[in-house]
Protein backbone atom coordinates (compact mmCIF):
# COMPACT_ATOMS: atom_id res chain seq x y z
CA UNK A 1 0.00 0.00 0.00
CA UNK A 2 1.23 3.75 -0.76
CA UNK A 3 0.37 4.65 2.71
CA UNK A 4 2.95 2.50 4.01
CA UNK A 5 5.43 3.70 2.42
CA UNK A 6 8.32 5.72 4.70
CA UNK A 7 10.21 8.59 2.63
CA UNK A 8 12.99 8.21 5.55
CA UNK A 9 14.12 5.37 3.82
CA UNK A 10 15.93 6.91 1.24
CA UNK A 11 18.44 9.30 0.81
CA UNK A 12 16.58 12.97 0.84
CA UNK A 13 18.25 15.97 -1.51
CA UNK A 14 19.30 18.37 0.78
CA UNK A 15 17.33 20.97 -0.94
CA UNK A 16 13.65 19.26 -1.07
CA UNK A 17 12.25 20.82 1.30
CA UNK A 18 13.42 24.34 0.39
CA UNK A 19 12.28 23.82 -3.49
CA UNK A 20 8.86 22.07 -2.72
CA UNK A 21 7.70 24.73 0.02
CA UNK A 22 9.05 27.52 -2.37
CA UNK A 23 5.60 27.88 -3.98
CA UNK A 24 4.45 28.50 -0.59
CA UNK A 25 6.66 30.72 1.06
CA UNK A 26 5.09 33.91 0.09
CA UNK A 27 0.93 32.86 0.57
CA UNK A 28 -1.89 35.60 -0.16
CA UNK A 29 -3.31 37.08 3.41
CA UNK A 30 -7.13 36.60 3.45
CA UNK A 31 -9.01 39.88 3.40
CA UNK A 32 -12.07 41.68 3.75
CA UNK A 33 -12.88 44.94 2.91
CA UNK A 34 -13.44 48.00 3.90
CA UNK A 35 -9.56 48.00 5.86
CA UNK A 36 -6.25 50.02 5.13
CA UNK A 37 -2.63 49.72 4.14
CA UNK A 38 -0.23 51.23 4.61
CA UNK A 39 3.38 49.53 2.95
CA UNK A 40 7.16 50.53 3.50
CA UNK A 41 9.94 49.27 1.37
CA UNK A 42 13.55 49.36 2.77
CA UNK A 43 16.03 49.14 0.59
CA UNK A 44 18.84 46.89 3.23
CA UNK A 45 21.58 44.59 2.27
CA UNK A 46 23.95 43.05 4.38
CA UNK A 47 24.30 44.47 7.71
CA UNK A 48 21.45 47.14 7.20
CA UNK A 49 19.34 44.18 6.78
CA UNK A 50 20.56 41.73 9.77
CA UNK A 51 19.70 44.87 12.17
CA UNK A 52 16.48 45.43 10.49
CA UNK A 53 15.76 41.88 10.84
CA UNK A 54 16.95 41.93 14.54
CA UNK A 55 14.99 44.77 15.27
CA UNK A 56 11.51 43.21 14.04
CA UNK A 57 12.83 40.08 16.35
CA UNK A 58 12.92 42.69 19.19
CA UNK A 59 9.51 44.59 18.17
CA UNK A 60 7.84 40.71 18.36
CA UNK A 61 9.25 39.59 21.78
CA UNK A 62 8.96 43.01 23.75
CA UNK A 63 5.04 41.90 22.77
CA UNK A 64 5.00 38.50 23.58
CA UNK A 65 4.42 37.34 19.68
CA UNK A 66 6.47 34.75 18.01
CA UNK A 67 9.28 36.34 15.93
CA UNK A 68 10.41 35.13 12.32
CA UNK A 69 12.62 31.66 12.57
CA UNK A 70 16.12 32.42 11.56
CA UNK A 71 15.49 31.75 7.65
CA UNK A 72 11.94 32.65 7.46
CA UNK A 73 11.86 35.57 4.58
CA UNK A 74 8.07 36.28 5.69
CA UNK A 75 6.21 36.66 8.68
CA UNK A 76 2.95 37.92 9.34
CA UNK A 77 1.87 38.83 13.27
CA UNK A 78 -1.28 40.38 14.65
CA UNK A 79 -1.25 43.38 17.23
CA UNK A 80 -5.03 44.07 18.18
CA UNK A 81 -6.75 45.22 15.22
CA UNK A 82 -3.57 45.84 13.18
CA UNK A 83 -2.03 42.66 10.82
CA UNK A 84 1.80 43.16 10.13
CA UNK A 85 3.22 41.12 7.13
CA UNK A 86 7.12 41.21 7.69
CA UNK A 87 9.04 40.08 4.00
CA UNK A 88 12.71 40.09 3.24
CA UNK A 89 14.08 40.29 -0.46
CA UNK A 90 17.39 39.96 -1.68
CA UNK A 91 17.87 43.84 -1.03
CA UNK A 92 14.84 45.07 0.33
CA UNK A 93 12.32 44.27 3.27
CA UNK A 94 8.32 45.30 2.93
CA UNK A 95 6.25 46.02 6.04
CA UNK A 96 2.93 45.87 5.66
CA UNK A 97 0.42 47.06 7.95
CA UNK A 98 -3.16 46.34 7.63
CA UNK A 99 -6.38 47.25 9.46
CA UNK A 100 -9.76 48.22 9.57
CA UNK A 101 -11.24 51.49 11.04
CA UNK A 102 -14.53 51.43 11.25
CA UNK A 103 -15.12 54.89 12.57
CA UNK A 104 -13.26 56.57 10.04
CA UNK A 105 -15.47 57.90 6.88
CA UNK A 106 -14.56 57.23 3.49
CA UNK A 107 -14.04 60.57 2.62
CA UNK A 108 -11.18 60.64 5.78
CA UNK A 109 -9.52 57.18 4.93
CA UNK A 110 -6.63 58.79 3.20
CA UNK A 111 -5.96 61.35 5.20
CA UNK A 112 -6.15 59.74 9.06
CA UNK A 113 -4.22 57.02 9.84
CA UNK A 114 -5.61 54.94 13.42
CA UNK A 115 -3.15 55.99 16.60
CA UNK A 116 -2.71 52.56 17.26
CA UNK A 117 -0.68 51.97 13.96
CA UNK A 118 0.82 55.35 14.07
CA UNK A 119 2.42 54.58 17.46
CA UNK A 120 3.06 50.86 16.11
CA UNK A 121 4.99 52.03 13.23
CA UNK A 122 6.96 54.46 15.02
CA UNK A 123 7.82 52.17 17.42
CA UNK A 124 9.42 50.13 14.48
CA UNK A 125 12.16 51.81 13.32
CA UNK A 126 14.59 50.81 10.13
CA UNK A 127 18.14 51.37 9.44
CA UNK A 128 17.38 50.72 5.57
CA UNK A 129 16.58 53.49 3.39
CA UNK A 130 12.69 53.98 2.89
CA UNK A 131 11.98 53.60 -0.99
CA UNK A 132 8.52 53.01 -1.19
CA UNK A 133 5.18 54.42 0.96
CA UNK A 134 1.80 53.04 -0.41
CA UNK A 135 -1.36 54.28 1.52
CA UNK A 136 -3.62 51.53 -0.30
CA UNK A 137 -7.44 51.97 0.60
CA UNK A 138 -10.04 49.16 0.04
CA UNK A 139 -13.59 49.91 0.21
CA UNK A 140 -16.72 48.06 -0.47
CA UNK A 141 -19.38 48.77 -3.82
CA UNK A 142 -17.77 52.18 -4.40
CA UNK A 143 -17.89 53.73 -7.41
CA UNK A 144 -14.75 53.91 -9.96
CA UNK A 145 -15.93 58.04 -9.97
CA UNK A 146 -14.66 57.78 -6.25
CA UNK A 147 -11.13 58.18 -7.86
CA UNK A 148 -11.89 61.31 -9.23
CA UNK A 149 -12.49 62.68 -6.02
CA UNK A 150 -8.93 61.46 -4.88
CA UNK A 151 -6.52 61.47 -7.71
CA UNK A 152 -5.59 63.95 -9.99
CA UNK A 153 -7.16 63.53 -13.47
CA UNK A 154 -4.86 64.55 -15.44
CA UNK A 155 -2.28 61.53 -13.95
CA UNK A 156 -5.30 58.89 -13.38
CA UNK A 157 -5.06 55.42 -14.19
CA UNK A 158 -7.65 52.19 -13.55
CA UNK A 159 -7.39 48.96 -14.11
CA UNK A 160 -9.84 46.42 -14.09
CA UNK A 161 -9.81 42.75 -12.67
CA UNK A 162 -10.69 40.22 -15.33
CA UNK A 163 -13.36 38.91 -13.35
CA UNK A 164 -14.71 42.43 -12.99
CA UNK A 165 -15.09 42.24 -9.51
CA UNK A 166 -12.81 44.69 -8.57
CA UNK A 167 -11.21 48.22 -9.84
CA UNK A 168 -7.72 49.56 -8.63
CA UNK A 169 -7.26 53.36 -8.99
CA UNK A 170 -4.06 55.48 -8.68
CA UNK A 171 -2.47 59.05 -10.17
CA UNK A 172 1.05 57.34 -9.20
CA UNK A 173 1.80 60.98 -7.88
CA UNK A 174 3.38 61.21 -3.98
CA UNK A 175 1.37 63.27 -1.89
CA UNK A 176 2.73 66.10 0.77
CA UNK A 177 3.11 63.54 3.09
CA UNK A 178 5.46 61.30 0.78
CA UNK A 179 2.72 58.48 0.13
CA UNK A 180 1.52 56.70 -3.39
CA UNK A 181 -1.79 55.97 -3.04
CA UNK A 182 -4.18 53.44 -4.22
CA UNK A 183 -7.80 52.63 -4.71
CA UNK A 184 -9.46 49.86 -4.40
CA UNK A 185 -13.24 49.47 -5.09
CA UNK A 186 -14.45 46.03 -3.87
CA UNK A 187 -17.39 44.78 -5.94
CA UNK A 188 -17.43 41.43 -5.06
CA UNK A 189 -14.16 39.77 -4.69
CA UNK A 190 -13.85 36.66 -2.07
CA UNK A 191 -11.04 36.82 0.72
CA UNK A 192 -9.08 35.08 -0.85
CA UNK A 193 -9.30 36.87 -4.20
CA UNK A 194 -9.10 40.51 -2.73
CA UNK A 195 -5.63 39.51 -0.88
CA UNK A 196 -3.93 38.11 -4.25
CA UNK A 197 -5.16 41.47 -5.85
CA UNK A 198 -3.89 44.22 -2.81
CA UNK A 199 -0.50 42.17 -2.65
CA UNK A 200 -0.17 42.20 -6.24
CA UNK A 201 -1.18 45.82 -6.45
CA UNK A 202 1.46 46.72 -3.70
CA UNK A 203 3.74 44.26 -5.49
CA UNK A 204 3.46 46.27 -8.64
CA UNK A 205 4.41 49.51 -7.05
CA UNK A 206 7.42 48.50 -5.05
CA UNK A 207 8.71 46.74 -8.36
CA UNK A 208 8.40 49.79 -10.13
CA UNK A 209 10.98 52.21 -8.30
CA UNK A 210 12.97 49.43 -8.03
CA UNK A 211 13.15 48.30 -11.73
CA UNK A 212 13.89 52.81 -12.07
CA UNK A 213 17.28 52.67 -10.04
CA UNK A 214 18.74 51.41 -13.17
CA UNK A 215 17.80 54.51 -14.57
CA UNK A 216 19.31 56.62 -12.59
CA UNK A 217 22.88 54.40 -13.18
CA UNK A 218 22.28 54.58 -16.92
CA UNK A 219 22.18 58.57 -16.99
CA UNK A 220 25.17 58.37 -14.67
CA UNK A 221 27.18 56.23 -16.36
CA UNK A 222 26.40 57.64 -20.17
CA UNK A 223 28.96 60.56 -19.64
CA UNK A 224 31.11 58.15 -18.65
CA UNK A 225 30.86 55.73 -21.17
CA UNK A 226 31.05 58.53 -24.49
CA UNK A 227 34.01 59.96 -22.64
CA UNK A 228 35.84 56.73 -22.29
CA UNK A 229 34.66 55.71 -26.46
CA UNK A 230 36.40 59.13 -27.52
CA UNK A 231 39.53 58.29 -25.87
CA UNK A 232 39.63 55.22 -27.64
CA UNK A 233 39.24 56.40 -30.93
CA UNK A 234 41.72 59.52 -29.89
CA UNK A 235 44.09 56.12 -28.59
CA UNK A 236 43.47 54.54 -31.89
CA UNK A 237 44.51 57.06 -33.77
CA UNK A 238 47.80 57.52 -31.70
CA UNK A 239 48.06 53.98 -32.91
CA UNK A 240 47.95 54.67 -36.28
CA UNK A 241 50.24 57.21 -36.57
CA UNK A 242 52.74 56.53 -34.15
CA UNK A 243 55.59 53.78 -34.13
CA UNK A 244 58.51 53.04 -31.76
CA UNK A 245 58.37 50.73 -28.66
CA UNK A 246 58.74 53.41 -26.40
CA UNK A 247 55.31 55.03 -27.97
CA UNK A 248 53.75 51.60 -28.27
CA UNK A 249 54.64 51.30 -24.11
CA UNK A 250 53.23 54.64 -23.34
CA UNK A 251 50.03 54.40 -25.48
CA UNK A 252 49.60 50.56 -23.60
CA UNK A 253 49.75 51.76 -20.33
CA UNK A 254 47.12 54.66 -21.01
CA UNK A 255 45.06 51.94 -23.28
CA UNK A 256 44.67 49.65 -19.85
CA UNK A 257 44.51 51.77 -17.17
CA UNK A 258 41.34 53.37 -19.31
CA UNK A 259 40.07 49.88 -19.23
CA UNK A 260 40.65 49.75 -16.50
CA UNK A 261 38.50 52.50 -15.13
CA UNK A 262 35.75 51.38 -17.68
CA UNK A 263 35.51 48.04 -16.23
CA UNK A 264 35.14 49.08 -12.59
CA UNK A 265 32.27 51.69 -13.79
CA UNK A 266 30.53 48.54 -15.79
CA UNK A 267 31.26 46.12 -13.02
CA UNK A 268 29.61 48.26 -10.42
CA UNK A 269 26.33 48.70 -12.85
CA UNK A 270 26.31 44.87 -13.93
CA UNK A 271 23.83 43.54 -10.61
CA UNK A 272 21.59 47.04 -11.16
CA UNK A 273 20.84 46.82 -14.72
CA UNK A 274 20.03 42.78 -14.33
CA UNK A 275 17.84 43.45 -11.57
CA UNK A 276 16.34 46.49 -13.11
CA UNK A 277 14.96 43.82 -15.95
CA UNK A 278 14.11 41.39 -12.98
CA UNK A 279 11.81 44.14 -11.33
CA UNK A 280 10.54 45.16 -14.42
CA UNK A 281 9.44 41.40 -16.09
CA UNK A 282 7.54 41.17 -12.29
CA UNK A 283 5.92 44.14 -12.79
CA UNK A 284 4.58 43.28 -16.29
CA UNK A 285 4.36 39.75 -15.08
CA UNK A 286 1.69 41.19 -12.13
CA UNK A 287 -0.07 43.33 -14.76
CA UNK A 288 -0.91 40.92 -17.13
CA UNK A 289 -2.21 38.87 -14.28
CA UNK A 290 -4.75 41.61 -12.66
CA UNK A 291 -5.90 43.67 -15.61
CA UNK A 292 -8.80 42.94 -17.07
CA UNK A 293 -11.41 45.16 -19.37
CA UNK A 294 -10.73 48.78 -19.72
CA UNK A 295 -12.09 51.53 -17.38
CA UNK A 296 -13.97 53.67 -19.65
CA UNK A 297 -12.31 57.44 -20.07
CA UNK A 298 -9.04 56.28 -18.05
CA UNK A 299 -6.07 54.95 -19.22
CA UNK A 300 -4.70 51.45 -17.93
CA UNK A 301 -2.52 51.42 -15.61
CA UNK A 302 -0.16 49.08 -18.15
CA UNK A 303 -0.30 51.70 -21.09
CA UNK A 304 0.20 54.33 -18.27
CA UNK A 305 3.44 53.22 -17.13
CA UNK A 306 5.04 51.98 -20.29
CA UNK A 307 4.98 55.23 -20.83
CA UNK A 308 7.59 56.10 -19.00
CA UNK A 309 8.93 52.38 -18.04
CA UNK A 310 9.49 51.28 -21.46
CA UNK A 311 12.07 54.46 -22.47
CA UNK A 312 13.47 54.09 -18.95
CA UNK A 313 14.15 50.51 -19.53
CA UNK A 314 15.17 50.81 -23.15
CA UNK A 315 17.76 53.37 -21.85
CA UNK A 316 19.24 51.04 -19.35
CA UNK A 317 19.25 48.20 -21.65
CA UNK A 318 21.32 50.77 -24.45
CA UNK A 319 23.33 51.84 -21.87
CA UNK A 320 24.42 48.23 -20.83
CA UNK A 321 25.08 47.10 -24.35
CA UNK A 322 27.04 50.03 -24.70
CA UNK A 323 29.04 49.47 -22.33
CA UNK A 324 29.13 45.49 -23.56
CA UNK A 325 30.52 46.74 -26.95
CA UNK A 326 33.20 48.83 -25.63
CA UNK A 327 34.26 46.19 -24.07
CA UNK A 328 35.20 44.18 -26.44
CA UNK A 329 36.77 47.25 -28.45
CA UNK A 330 38.67 47.96 -25.63
CA UNK A 331 39.91 44.23 -25.18
CA UNK A 332 40.75 44.08 -28.86
CA UNK A 333 42.68 47.34 -29.05
CA UNK A 334 44.45 46.48 -26.31
CA UNK A 335 44.98 43.02 -27.82
CA UNK A 336 46.32 45.00 -31.04
CA UNK A 337 48.50 46.73 -29.30
CA UNK A 338 50.22 44.27 -27.32
CA UNK A 339 50.48 42.83 -30.71
CA UNK A 340 52.43 45.79 -31.89
CA UNK A 341 54.58 45.78 -28.97
CA UNK A 342 55.91 42.24 -29.14
CA UNK A 343 56.24 42.79 -32.76
CA UNK A 344 58.73 45.87 -31.83
CA UNK A 345 60.25 43.86 -29.41
CA UNK A 346 61.22 40.74 -31.67
CA UNK A 347 62.32 43.38 -34.43
CA UNK A 348 64.57 44.99 -31.64
CA UNK A 349 65.82 40.87 -30.76
CA UNK A 350 66.19 40.14 -34.21
CA UNK A 351 68.46 43.79 -34.89
CA UNK A 352 70.11 42.29 -31.75
CA UNK A 353 70.73 38.56 -32.61
CA UNK A 354 71.86 40.13 -36.49
CA UNK A 355 74.51 42.20 -34.32
CA UNK A 356 75.58 39.73 -32.26
CA UNK A 357 75.92 37.18 -35.04
CA UNK A 358 78.08 40.34 -37.42
CA UNK A 359 80.19 40.89 -34.36
CA UNK A 360 80.95 36.66 -33.83
CA UNK A 361 82.00 37.18 -38.13
CA UNK A 362 84.06 39.50 -37.08
CA UNK A 363 86.09 37.58 -34.27
CA UNK A 364 85.92 34.53 -36.26
CA UNK A 365 87.96 36.35 -39.40
CA UNK A 366 90.15 38.28 -36.85
CA UNK A 367 90.96 34.66 -35.48
CA UNK A 368 91.38 33.33 -39.21
CA UNK A 369 93.65 35.74 -39.95
CA UNK A 370 95.68 35.59 -36.29
CA UNK A 371 95.76 31.54 -37.03
CA UNK A 372 97.11 32.08 -40.93
CA UNK A 373 99.69 34.60 -39.16
CA UNK A 374 100.54 31.84 -36.13
CA UNK A 375 100.91 29.55 -38.94
CA UNK A 376 103.45 31.51 -40.53
CA UNK A 377 105.08 32.30 -37.61
CA UNK A 378 104.81 28.76 -36.18
CA UNK A 379 106.13 27.56 -39.23
CA UNK A 380 108.89 30.25 -39.60
CA UNK A 381 109.87 28.83 -36.09
CA UNK A 382 110.03 24.77 -36.85
CA UNK A 383 111.96 25.79 -40.16
CA UNK A 384 114.16 27.38 -37.82
CA UNK A 385 114.75 24.67 -36.05
CA UNK A 386 114.74 22.70 -38.78
CA UNK A 387 117.73 24.57 -40.11
CA UNK A 388 119.85 24.16 -36.87
CA UNK A 389 119.81 20.28 -37.39
CA UNK A 390 120.40 20.62 -41.01
CA UNK A 391 123.70 22.53 -40.44
CA UNK A 392 124.00 20.75 -37.55
CA UNK A 393 123.93 17.35 -39.88
CA UNK A 394 126.44 18.94 -42.63
CA UNK A 395 129.45 19.98 -39.59
CA UNK A 396 129.27 16.08 -38.49
CA UNK A 397 129.85 15.43 -41.84
CA UNK A 398 126.53 13.94 -43.27
CA UNK A 399 126.63 15.06 -46.98
CA UNK A 400 123.91 17.30 -47.01
CA UNK A 401 123.18 20.63 -48.11
CA UNK A 402 121.69 22.69 -45.40
CA UNK A 403 120.22 25.23 -47.30
CA UNK A 404 118.61 23.49 -49.81
CA UNK A 405 117.24 20.58 -47.53
CA UNK A 406 115.80 24.08 -45.25
CA UNK A 407 113.82 25.22 -48.12
CA UNK A 408 112.28 21.87 -48.76
CA UNK A 409 111.47 21.47 -45.66
CA UNK A 410 109.35 25.14 -45.55
CA UNK A 411 106.49 23.37 -47.57
CA UNK A 412 106.21 20.74 -45.60
CA UNK A 413 106.22 22.07 -41.81
CA UNK A 414 103.87 24.90 -42.93
CA UNK A 415 101.51 22.26 -44.84
CA UNK A 416 101.95 20.07 -42.03
CA UNK A 417 101.02 23.15 -39.39
CA UNK A 418 98.12 24.10 -41.29
CA UNK A 419 96.53 20.70 -41.55
CA UNK A 420 96.88 20.43 -37.77
CA UNK A 421 95.34 23.90 -37.06
CA UNK A 422 92.45 23.08 -39.44
CA UNK A 423 91.65 19.75 -37.36
CA UNK A 424 91.96 21.32 -34.08
CA UNK A 425 89.53 24.05 -35.46
CA UNK A 426 86.82 22.43 -37.13
CA UNK A 427 86.59 19.74 -34.24
CA UNK A 428 85.72 22.89 -31.96
CA UNK A 429 83.36 23.82 -34.55
CA UNK A 430 81.63 20.79 -34.53
CA UNK A 431 81.99 20.72 -30.42
CA UNK A 432 80.29 24.15 -30.26
CA UNK A 433 77.84 23.39 -32.94
CA UNK A 434 78.73 26.59 -35.37
CA UNK A 435 78.91 24.98 -38.51
CA UNK A 436 78.06 28.55 -40.28
CA UNK A 437 80.89 30.33 -38.64
CA UNK A 438 83.81 29.30 -41.19
CA UNK A 439 87.06 30.96 -42.37
CA UNK A 440 86.28 29.96 -46.10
Amino acid sequence: MIDELDLRTFTLHPQRAAVLGEVHARPFTRLVSPFSVIHFAFVAQGEAATSDRCRFIDFCLERNLTPPEQSAKLHQIVIGPVTLRWEQHSEFTTFTWIWTDEDCSAADRFDKVDDTVRSLIRALRQTGQLLVAIRLEVERDASPKRAEQIFDKNSLAMVATKSGAAVAASDFRVDEKGFTKILVCDLGLTSHDLGALVQRLLEIETYRPLALLGLSAALELAPSVDRIDRRLVEALEKMQSGEGLQFNNHLLAELTALAASFERGATGSLFRFGASRAYNELVQSRLSIIEGNDVSGYPTWSSFLARRMAPAMRTCATVEDRQATLSVKLARAADLLRTRVDVEIERQHRDLLQAINERARQQLRLQCTVEGLSVGAIGYYVVSLFSYLAKGAHDVGLRVEPSFLTAAFVPIAVGVIWLVSYNVRKRHLKHDDAPSLTCD
